[in-house]
């Protein structure tokens, strides 16, 4: 039966049919399983934008650019170059793992949410919340 609202039970459906939790145990380890996917998310995003930043400064540490050597002041990447299909491909990978999270707490059971929330925060925290937090822009546009 597919749920519209959110319960609390620990037998759930996530993603496809064969993935279904009856005990404490499976439903321990989906949990855990969305948890760890949800904080790799988090590390992935933190590696593309890093990719991103580093191939924008011409490899030279982000934090010893100078105001005038801002990411936005910098030449495009080469249209065909090893960084921009690199860059592309954690986008993608990225973006599907995303979708798939997004999938999993359509599920509508506390639990789940409870776990991806949690592992996007412990994700936030380890990867992505420390120094060297710059922002890559594409388009100097606010509007865009």
């Amino acid at each position: 039966m597919m749920h519209m609202t959110f319960y609390w039970s620990r037998y759930v459906t996530l993603l496809i049919d064969s993935w279904k939790t009856e005990s404490w145990t499976s439903y321990g380890l989906s949990l855990l399983a969305c948890f760890i996917v949800s904080a790799f998310y988090q590390y992935l995003e933190d590696r593309r934008i890093r990719l991103k930043l580093v191939s924008a400064t011409g490899g030279s540490s982000p934090a010893a650019a100078s105001p005038i050597e801002a990411p936005l002041l910098q030449p495009k990447l080469g249209r065909w170059s090893a960084a921009r299909f690199a860059g592309s491909a954690l986008f993608g990978i990225n973006s599907a793992i995303g979708y798939l999270i997004m999938l999993a707490v359509m599920s509508f059971n506390g639990g789940v949410l409870v776990a991806i929330v949690v592992g996007l925060a412990i994700g936030y925290l380890l990867f992505r919340n420390g120094e060297g937090d710059f922002a890559v822009v594409d388009n100097a546009c606010a509007c865009a």
